[in-house]
């Protein structure tokens, strides 16, 4: 058979035959040059992913974080344009980056646990699980800007490494640096789902120059690239002669698709709704309570500083006393923020039996009560309910109770329109049983005498002045709680916001007792903070106040009404044998809690601890030493059937959005091919989706070629059987004839002969440039890639 590189043209071409002559394979000196001309894409890359990477600033605490992202990105990237410089394959560069992601993870988070200190082990594996489930609950606990965990620091040194491979594996091996840079926008635009003030106008425009900056640089290396390619065809001489561009020009495409990224991040991030969007009460469908990684304890001072209240819920209970309502407790300090410890949902812990309160010998009086709750404006997963709930009724959804802090809560269902019968006890501790409680506490409140390493001194100098002459710890609790609620504190919700302390941090506390300005968030936290520095575990409760009695005989003069304006937070301390009791720091907010009264010794309600501490601490009654045995689910057990079915849906979508590529690009080819077949396309289209598949194939398909010289170049790459290369030279005779003489040629050949090359090509890849061709079709993205560039060629290569 004769050699299609020899294969003369038809007679209709005057011209006499040129012999196509395979050019010598590049020296590796310049292999290296062009590898050496992807150093400034890289580096572009890295500035861009950097920048991003910054625009998470207001979320989070310091800045150490951000160079440890800037080192894992860099070893990343720069490490890549090093694999590209060793002459490493295309293919295997990729999995070189994720190698190398592992490895710098493993040196800076594995705790010395992987072989050489690079290399992961199985302990590794179990070091970074734990990682990320630290990272994921720091995250949906604390407040912003949040205080970075090593958990943190790990996601996101991962989540950037990630980021970094993915932008690499786009740009620079694929060579779709605009698809490629789309890995930026995930922390460039976070702060606009999480703050109100969303995405940093700055970071944005600084994001926009570093894109524009990767784009013509692009630009620069492809025509590096192209100046250092040798000509190839009878024509290669005219065909490398400059030619004027039309249209925009790559400059221009750089600036037009750099314009309208920068207007599209600024309306994306005006529009979407913040996480603190509407507080903590919000009447929307869909809104939020308390929103991952957002503080609930600012969210409850908005809320508060509305001018118009907005209806929360309205009850009934047969309780001797109207009860707080409890949201969610935060019980543990995180670097300088409460933050609540939730061991996730426990099926077991199912609200229509919830275990008695753990730790509350016999000896305490208790009292049975019902409330009934009709939920009107509080759409949030964590419901609303008095505390020491023993069971509930009524609920629509999957709601289960909280093994450390008995907050009720539901990951499937919210609160928005139920109406429920909450089944509590009312605890009645006398001042004695509080003044005679031990100090011998369980080793499950330990952690709630946790502080900062260094926080403000004058938390610990006050309560220690405040409490010099209390003997227990129930008498210092209501030295402490007076001392808060006496005229030399103010209750103000506009001063905190105002002078720049609001929330309830500790560190935040330190302004607070200096200033003696503040609202419930600053007293509560203020209180449980001393409490710890006198070695009474606390925590601090949010949720609302009994609200107003309604005066409407329609309604029911026993209902209470309780609004927006009722939220609040108050301080719990914990006793041995009587559990976590309720005090009230708050000036005019809420009722003070009387122990005394308890007793019957008739002190008036408005001075709680006013008497004289006549007995000394003595020993506790009868009681387990260590309750942790009476608590069930400390770690999450199973998962919810509906979570694991939006896992399951969100991967599914994920595995679609993978394969649609791949699946894109087989319909297209499908339809060509019936179009050639039927007669309504011909050689030309038959050509072109032969470039295309060449292309998916990593065959590159120069301008400069003529079609006989791409042919010549199929047959010598030697993948080609005789009877394909037969079929090969049929399509080029057929695209010959229709562009000089016009000759019909038959429709179901063409199309057989097209399907017999496409499938050899395919057939005699390897399985990695197989896989690529399937799921990571280069011709799909090439015309867009051309024309952001304004190159002409995306003529030459659009279906």
């Amino acid at each position: 058979m004769t050699s299609l590189v020899a294969q003369e043209a038809p007679a209709a071409d005057s011209r006499p035959p040129v012999r196509q002559v395979s050019p010598p394979r590049a020296p590796r000196s310049r292999r290296g040059g062009r590898a050496a001309a992807l150093w400034p894409l890289a580096l572009s890359l890295l500035v861009l992913l950097l920048i991003c990477c910054a625009a998470l600033g207001p979320l989070l605490r310091g800045s150490a974080w951000w160079w440890v992202c800037a080192g894992v990105a860099a070893a990343v990237l720069v490490g890549a344009a090093l694999w590209r410089r060793l002459g490493v394959p295309r293919p295997i560069v990729p999995v070189a980056n994720v190698a190398v992601l592992v490895g710098i993870l493993t040196l800076l988070f594995g705790g010395g646990t992987g072989l050489l200190w690079l290399i992961p082990t199985p302990e590794t594996v179990g070091v970074f699980g734990g990682l990320i489930a630290a990272g994921g609950d720091s995250i949906a606990q604390q407040s912003t800007p949040a205080e970075v965990t090593v958990g943190i620091l790990f996601l996101l040194a991962g989540g950037t490494g990630l980021i970094s491979v993915i932008m690499d594996l786009l740009a620079v091996t694929l060579r779709w640096p605009a698809i490629g840079a789309a890995g930026g926008l995930v922390p460039l635009l976070a702060p606009g789902f999480i703050i109100d003030d969303g995405a940093d106008i700055g970071a944005l425009l600084a994001a926009a120059i570093a894109f524009l900056l990767l784009l013509r640089v692009d630009v620069y290396v492809r025509r590096t690239q192209e100046a250092r390619r040798p000509p190839t065809g009878p024509r290669a001489t005219l065909a490398h002669r400059p030619e004027r561009q039309r249209g925009p020009g790559p400059v221009g495409g750089a600036l037009m698709v750099g314009s309208l990224a920068i207007v599209g991040a600024l309306v994306l991030s005006t529009v979407a709704p913040a996480f603190t969007a509407g507080g903590l009460v919000t009447a929307r469908p869909g809104g939020l309570l308390f929103g991952s990684g957002v503080s609930p304890m600012i969210n409850l001072g908005q809320d508060l500083r509305r001018p118009k209240a907005g209806p929360a819920f309205h009850y009934t209970s047969t309780g001797t006393q109207q009860p707080y309502f409890t949201l969610l407790t935060l019980d543990e300090v995180i670097g300088l923020t409460w933050t609540a410890r939730i061991d996730g949902a426990d099926v077991r812990n199912t609200v229509d039996d919830i275990q008695r309160p753990f730790g509350l010998d016999a000896n305490v009086k208790t009292v049975p009560a019902s409330t009934s709750v009709v939920i009107e404006g509080v759409n949030s997963h964590w419901l609303p309910a008095p505390a020491r709930a023993t069971s509930i009724e009524g609920l629509t959804g999957r709601w289960y109770w909280d093994s450390r802090t008995r907050a009720i809560a539901s990951v499937t269902a919210n609160t928005l329109g139920q109406e429920y019968t909450v089944s509590s006890l009312e605890l009645k501790p006398t001042a004695e049983q509080l003044r005679r409680s031990s100090t011998d506490y369980p080793a499950s409140v330990l952690g709630n005498l946790q502080l900062p390493v260094e926080p403000p001194p004058i938390i610990e100098e006050t309560a220690r002045q405040v409490t010099a002459e209390t003997t227990s710890n129930y008498d210092a609790a209501v030295a402490i709680q007076d001392y808060l609620r006496s005229s030399d504190f103010i209750y103000d919700t506009d001063a905190p916001v105002e002078d720049g302390y609001d929330g309830g941090g500790v560190d935040v506390i330190g302004v607070f007792l200096q200033e003696k300005r503040g609202y419930c968030v600053h007293f509560a936290s203020a209180m449980a903070a001393m409490a710890r520095t006198l070695g009474i575990p606390s925590r601090v409760s949010l949720g609302y106040l009994p609200g107003v009695k309604s005066q409407d005989l329609e309604q029911g003069l026993g209902q209470y009404n309780v609004d927006s304006h009722d939220l609040h937070a108050w301080p719990e301390l914990y006793f041995v044998g009587i559990g976590w009791v309720r005090f009230e720091p708050t000036p005019g907010r809420g009722t003070v809690p009387n122990y005394e009264q308890a007793a019957d010794v008739g002190t008036p309600t408005t001075t709680p601890g006013g008497a004289a501490a006549t007995g000394a601490p003595g020993l506790s009654p009868d009681r387990l030493a260590d309750d942790s045995a009476l608590e069930r689910g400390t770690t999450p057990q199973s998962v919810e059937a509906s979570n694991l079915l939006a896992v399951l849906g969100f991967s599914a979508l994920g595995l679609l959005l993978l394969l649609l590529p791949g699946v894109s690009r087989r319909i297209l080819r499908r339809s060509r091919v019936r179009r050639i077949r039927s007669g309504g396309a011909g050689a030309g289209l038959a050509w072109i989706e032969l470039q295309h598949t060449s292309l998916d194939h990593g065959i590159p398909t120069p301008i400069t070629d003529t079609p006989r010289a791409f042919a010549g170049r199929l047959e010598r790459l030697g993948i080609l059987d005789p009877a394909s290369t037969e079929a090969l030279e049929r399509v080029l005779l057929a695209l010959e004839r229709s562009r000089f003489d016009r000759s019909p040629v038959r429709a179901d050949t063409l199309a057989a002969d097209l399907t017999l090359v496409l499938r050899r090509l395919h057939g005699g890849a390897s399985t990695g440039i197989r896989l690529r061709a399937n799921y990571a079709p280069t011709s799909l993205f090439a015309t867009l890639t051309a024309v952001l560039r304004g190159d002409r060629r995306a003529r030459t290569i659009a279906p």
